[in-house]
């Protein structure tokens, strides 16, 4: 099974990601873990791979390929921005909630100002948009792609949880629509 999770940043994409790939048993792959690995491996800050990933699709195009070879491998749970838009997946996720819930759950996780994490947020998916829209004509408020979209300002954590569970045992039972 591959499952597709999407959201900008502090939709708890990857705590849905974590919790799914447990429940599921499934292998969970994480887009910006692949993106800090490349910084990593090239011994350069996020800020400034980002700067280069809006410069060349090199960047977007190595975290790609790297989940379509995962995903045709063995499957798994999928975390990333534009997971939904490249892989044929089984369930297409997004999570969505207000820029500031979002902004004051990262100020929270990295200990920082929330006008702070606002003003980050702002910035990096405004670059993340231009980006998307640049190499793959992609628009980020289009969520025609996705089979289900969750606001996580609305429901907690177990809440998200059960709503994605649910979506997914409908699968399993064969209950996609054929409508």
């Amino acid at each position: 099974m591959i499952i597709t999770i999407g959201g900008s940043p502090g939709t708890g994409t990857s705590t849905l990601a974590r919790m799914l790939s447990k429940e599921l048993d499934l292998r969970w792959i994480n887009s910006g873990e692949l993106f800090r690995k490349i910084a990593s491996d090239r011994g350069i800050s996020l800020r400034e791979l980002g700067r280069i990933a809006e410069e060349s699709p090199e960047i977007d195009y190595l975290i790609d390929d790297a989940q379509k070879a995962m995903a045709k491998d063995a499957g798994g749970v999928f975390e990333g921005r534009l997971s939904g838009h490249i892989l044929d997946a089984d369930l297409k996720i997004l999570l969505k909630a207000d820029r500031r819930v979002r902004a004051e759950r990262i100020a929270a996780r990295e200990n920082k100002l929330v006008e702070d994490a606002l003003r980050e947020s702002r910035i990096r998916e405004e670059s993340e948009a231009r980006r998307y829209e640049k190499y793959y004509n992609i628009d980020l408020n289009d969520f025609s792609v996705y089979d289900l979209v969750i606001d996580s300002g609305t429901w907690d954590e177990k809440g998200v949880v059960a709503i994605a569970l649910a979506a997914v045992r409908s699968l399993e039972d064969g209950g996609k629509s054929t409508l």
